[in-house]
């Protein structure tokens, strides 16, 4: 058993103790010297075996042996617990130790939260009632704004890394090569967790969809919304081989689930065997795609989703040849500000992807690289998402 740290290094509140007073005093020091060795035998039999234990934690719990068992959770909870005594009161039958409490829960979490690896820190007071050499009533409080904060803080940075790998199972491969193109995908959330997300789905027509979308907002929710929509994106777009049919659909059935005061924007398109491209842009900012004969921007479509029940979508075509290079991105990467607050923009992001044209992993490696040299080291505003696409 690991041995725990209780440290006594305060004061008593008078230098003159009656006979009384001294016993008390002795008991702390061997609940102290008790406790550092987690010796609960020893720590039994300073309680009366009616005594009463009360705290924010356990309740209130009745008897020797529950209030024994409490001290047990205690300490394989809080295995590297440590415990500063800096002040001990004495009036008659009453003691009041005041200390501050600190260890990483790791464990089974404490105050019923699922911590795990934040340390803890509070100040407590523990009020002793002693009649007879034992006590007969065990009650402890907590500094309840410091300790929430904390452990709320660290609960929700628990939180924030489950959603983390939850979302990052949920993002497809990052990489993709089939017959028709061969594609690379990034998202750097600017949170622990983001609203962007990109997809590509292999289609029962042989065809392949690919998909970029941008949540307003940021952070768990924009995050819940992210994955709502990917997954109505993925079931539409196996019922429906029109991107606009597939993107109407996507906006209806949002709208109908009344998300209040979300949308998203979306491109979808989808790459044929036969060399055609079709697409539809949800209020996206839009793709570039990089021919051998000229750059051209995949803009036709309709609003944004889940704000227009009943809006009508249109589809564009194009035709693509081999090497041609579709660029598609969110609005974190040109809005991206460098230290004055100036923008990235639409001319920088071409001028990167021109440089990087020779096959997708270039091209994204070049857009993300001139993001980070433009910014300066000037903290992330938004989530940053790109998808490079080359078809054969």
């Amino acid at each position: 058993m690991h041995n725990a740290d209780f440290t006594w290094s305060g004061r008593v509140s008078e230098e003159r103790l009656k006979p009384d007073k001294a016993e008390a005093i002795t008991l702390v020091d061997r609940m102290l010297q008790a406790a550092a060795h987690q010796d609960v035998a020893l720590l039994a039999r300073m309680y009366n075996s009616s005594a009463v234990a009360v705290s924010p934690v356990f309740g209130a719990v009745v008897g020797r042996e529950a209030i024994v068992r409490s001290w047990e959770i205690l300490f394989s909870t809080l295995r590297d617990i440590r415990v500063h005594v800096s002040d001990v009161l004495v009036d008659e039958k009453r003691v009041a130790i005041i200390s501050e409490i600190s260890a990483v829960t790791d464990r089974d979490g404490w105050f019923g939260l699922p911590v795990k690896g934040a340390t803890v820190e509070y100040r407590m007071l523990l009020l002793l009632t002693i009649v007879n050499g034992e006590i007969v009533r065990d009650e402890r409080i907590y500094d309840a704004a410091n300790l929430l904060k904390r452990l709320e803080a660290a609960r929700v940075e628990e939180e924030l890394n489950r959603a983390a790998e939850v979302q990052r199972a949920l993002l497809p491969r990052t990489t993709y090569a089939g017959s028709i193109c061969r594609a690379v995908g990034a998202s750097t959330p600017c949170r622990s967790v983001g609203g962007d997300f990109f997809e590509f789905i292999d289609l029962p027509s042989g065809g392949l969809g690919l998909a970029i979308a941008d949540v307003a907002g940021k952070g768990p929710s924009a995050a819940l919304l992210a994955a709502l929509i990917q997954g109505l994106l993925v079931s539409a777009a196996n019922e429906e081989e029109a991107p606009a049919a597939v993107v109407s659909r996507v906006n209806e059935r949002l709208a109908s689930r009344s998300v209040q005061s979300r949308f998203a924007t979306l491109t979808y398109c989808v790459a044929s065997r036969d060399g055609q491209l079709s697409y539809c842009n949800a209020g996206h900012n839009p793709p570039i795609l990089l021919s051998c004969r000229q750059t051209l921007r995949l803009e036709v479509g309709g609003p944004i989703l889940g704000a227009f029940p009943g809006a009508i979508f249109r589809q564009g075509q194009l035709t693509i040849s081999p090497k041609d290079l579709l660029v598609m991105f969110t609005d974190g990467v040109i809005e991206a500000p460098d230290i004055g607050g100036a923008e990235f923009g639409d001319d920088r992001l071409i001028e990167a992807v021109l440089r990087g044209a020779a096959s997708p992993h270039a091209a994204l490696e070049h857009v993300i690289s001139s993001v980070r040299a433009f910014c300066g080291g000037t903290e992330q505003q938004d989530d940053l998402t790109i998808v490079a696409a080359e078809f054969l």
